[in-house]
């Protein structure tokens, strides 16, 4: 009998592996991305005090605004873009990218760009 994989399962030990090696710091947090299928979200997080210092999503009203006609791909590069700007609002220069498991593609690396493009460096 052939058993089907949970993709769920699988994404979640491959974080584990990567969050055994990457940590947030004050001066270089972990920028953090949850996928799921409808939405997208991201924080920056210091791990050392284990607090959220920036977040954004599209669930929020001000971007949920913005998208309007526009694809999952490009609303993803609008929630990096706010995260980035909120980032940068706190004094936060660099960041340690955490992509959660998922592979570096799509959604994800269009978060990263959009953070890239309010500034922050990765």
């Amino acid at each position: 009998m052939i058993t089907k994989m949970d993709k769920n399962a699988v994404r979640q030990r491959r974080h584990a592996r990567v969050r055994k090696q990457v940590s947030g710091t004050a001066e270089t947090p972990r920028l953090n991305v949850y996928r799921s299928l409808n939405h997208i979200y991201v924080q920056v997080i210091d791990d050392v005090k284990g607090v959220t210092l920036a977040s954004a999503s599209t669930m929020e009203k001000g971007i949920r605004e913005q998208l309007s006609g526009k694809t999952k791909t490009e609303a993803a590069k609008l929630v990096g873009l706010a995260a980035g700007e909120r980032a940068k609002e706190k004094g936060i220069e660099a960041v340690v990218f955490d992509r959660g498991g998922y592979l570096y593609t799509g959604r994800v690396k269009a978060v990263a760009d959009g953070a890239r493009e309010a500034g922050l460096k990765f």
